[in-house]
């Protein structure tokens, strides 16, 4: 069983391998949201950029998540300005908050075909504890002005389908996408703007260099970036490959956990079944330690995502749970077919922020968001080239050093022992 999405996507744009040594201001690696939101907003400001993509753009998380765009970090508004201060986390929750408008925005702006919608997010909450927590989190919003109110009862059963919640936080701001046609569409209006974009060119090495005259970017010192079909020498290199992270700068593969997701998808609905499963069309999040997730695409599908086994899965054996779970929900699913099952790893952190770090002049990384990475990866990669483009600006973000996780080589097991904790707490509603 393929993903739904390449069954489905806008075609790929040609980027072929790089051939050759070249120079650039700066080299991207890593084709997903991040690099190629970083990528196109360094060209339209008359930067040359270079992306190298192992694969092909979107071919990581940002080509096989659950296409959900939506707002806010991890944390609750309040305990981001308690962890960062009044100030930059008031900047950060503004800049989340913000960052689903800038991904709709930038669609409408390149007029990228990806299926894009504004109908809002729903966190939704079944036990009780984790109710009150989803009310915390609407009152802190209801507080920054933000579009969100409290739903429960026959207003929230209407909206979903099923009556299972007990609350969600209903966030307008929010939305669904695409999100290979998005990565795809972030690709072409890059390359349009005047980016390079290589495919199928893994970076091998990357090695300080020495120093280059003034550029684009002013004097400064140069990398170089091997692959196995040529060399990009810049002066600034972005670190973009998230849940995939090698060994091409070890500290920061180190610095992350890689989870995999899994989603299943069902053939078309029937018009009658359709209406009755999400009619809404919001999105849909669970307030839980394991979250499940949900949406009705534009062709009528259901799509629903959580965990599953922390490796690629070809099939919607492994997901019983979800499909299951599903079937809970909305009984009207009734025999409806199963057509794709899909996974694919992302990043977490054990702060649950995303990190961005400078670990030495002239290389940047930016990795990890917990969850939230279509909204927030794009918007990353617009700060990034405002980093690269007036390093002396102000930072709605914090740059951190990096920090490898102590044992991180056990992390397939401590990602299993916490899914299971997880699921357990959350059958328990503790």
């Amino acid at each position: 069983m393929p993903n739904l999405y390449r069954d489905t996507a806008e075609p790929a744009a040609v980027t072929p391998p790089l051939d050759g040594d070249i120079r650039a201001d700066v080299a991207v690696v890593g084709g997903g949201f991040t690099g190629l939101s970083t990528a196109l907003h360094l060209a339209e400001k008359g930067v040359k950029v270079v992306v190298l993509e192992a694969e092909e753009p979107g071919w990581g998380a940002s080509g096989r998540n659950g296409g959900q765009v939506n707002p806010g970090l991890k944390h609750d508004p309040d305990t981001v300005e308690r962890n960062f201060g009044q100030d930059l986390g008031g900047r950060m929750n503004a800049l989340a908050g913000a960052a689903p408008q800038f991904v709709f925005d930038l669609i409408q702006r390149y007029g990228i075909a990806c299926e894009a919608r504004q109908n809002g997010t729903l966190r939704a909450a079944i036990a009780p504890k984790h109710a009150a927590a989803v009310r915390v989190t609407a009152e802190q919003w209801q507080r920054r002005q933000a579009p969100v109110e409290c739903l429960s009862g026959k207003a929230l059963a209407d909206l979903t389908g099923t009556d299972r919640y007990r609350v969600a936080l209903f966030d307008r701001r929010g939305g669904d996408l695409n999100p290979l046609s998005y990565a795809r569409g972030l690709a072409r209006a890059a390359m349009g703007a005047g980016a390079r974009v290589h495919g199928g060119t893994r970076a091998t090495g990357l090695t300080q260099v020495g120093s280059t005259g003034a550029g684009s970017l002013g004097a400064g010192s140069a990398w170089q970036v091997a692959t196995p079909s040529g060399t990009v020498t810049a002066q600034q290199v972005v670190l973009a490959t998230n849940g995939y992270t090698d060994d091409l700068w070890p500290d920061l593969r180190r610095s992350v956990v890689p989870v995999f997701g899994a989603i299943a998808a069902t053939a078309p609905l029937p018009e009658s079944v359709a209406r009755a499963v999400m009619p809404s069309r919001a999105v849909l999040y669970e307030s839980g330690a394991i979250t499940v997730y949900y949406r009705v695409d534009g062709g009528s599908r259901l799509l629903i995502g959580g965990r599953g086994p922390q490796t690629e899965i070809s099939s919607t054996a492994p997901l019983s749970h979800l499909l299951n779970y599903a079937h809970k929900l909305w009984p009207a699913l009734g025999d409806i077919a199963w057509t794709h099952a899909w996974g694919g790893r992302l990043a977490m952190t054990q702060d649950s922020y995303s990190h961005w770090h400078e670990p030495a002049k002239g290389l940047l990384a930016c990795v990890a968001y917990n969850g939230r990475g279509v909204a927030m990866a794009t918007t990353m990669g617009a700060l990034i080239a405002k980093r690269i483009l007036d390093p002396a600006a102000l930072c709605d973000m914090p740059i951190t050093a990096l920090k490898p996780i102590a044992l991180h080589g056990l992390w397939p097991l401590a990602v299993r022992g916490a899914i299971l904790r997880g699921r357990v707490s959350d059958f328990l509603g503790l």
